[in-house]
């Protein structure tokens, strides 16, 4: 995202069951540190509990040593598109085009802070907890995960 101090870059772990982001973190560059950042965050806020795959396009962030290193620690699948086809990665795309044209779009950020501020609110206040998703029957990710579960138990 642009902001008057440069880029504020964004990286984002999306649970494709509740298409609920689960891990994000934000930077001045797009580097291994910040994806690297973004998965210890949704490992942190939802541990695996099984089997993972990690889905992301060719990125040399994700190709890098250290978040493969991640990876691996945690007995996660690494998963990249192949040159080319957007359409694995269709999940987060469609997240940053929602994010760019709810919210970025119709502000003018000052500073990469500014920024950060209000993408982690459009994140945690509206995303995954307001937002509507066709593909959820029309439920936000936090209602759909909370219905879910009700659903599990009975």
């Amino acid at each position: 995202m642009w902001t008057q101090q440069g880029w504020l870059y964004l990286a984002v772990v999306i649970d494709l069951y509740a298409r609920k982001v689960v891990g994000w973190s934000m930077g001045r560059r797009l580097s291994s540190t910040l994806v690297c950042d973004a998965l210890q965050m949704a490992l942190w806020r939802r541990p695996p509990k099984g089997q993972l795959i990690h889905h992301s396009d060719r990125g040399v962030q994700y190709a890098s040593h250290a978040f493969r290193k991640l990876l691996k620690a945690h007995g996660i699948d690494g998963s990249m598109s192949r040159k080319g086809d957007c359409w694995d990665n269709a999940v987060v795309e469609s997240f940053f085009g929602s994010l760019k044209s709810e919210r970025v779009h119709w502000r003018s950020y000052q500073t990469r802070e500014e920024a950060r501020a209000d993408i982690a609110e459009y994140i945690s206040m509206f995303y995954n907890s307001r937002r509507l998703h066709s593909h959820l029957d029309y439920q936000s990710p936090d209602e759909f995960e909370k219905n879910g579960q009700k659903a599990d138990a009975a």
